[in-house]
């Protein structure tokens, strides 16, 4: 069971990480201009 909960906690913990990356990737570049460009291509199809 310790072995379960440890790696149920290395799995938070690397979820958790990546949430904080994905926030610095995202101030650096605005989300708006992704979703304007997500948004035409889009409309294109």
């Amino acid at each position: 069971m310790s072995r379960f909960s440890f790696i149920l906690s290395s799995v938070v913990i690397i979820i958790v990480v990546a949430l904080v990356a994905l926030s610095f990737v995202n101030t650096e570049k605005p989300p708006v201009t992704v979703e304007k460009a997500m948004l035409n291509e889009a409309q294109a199809k």
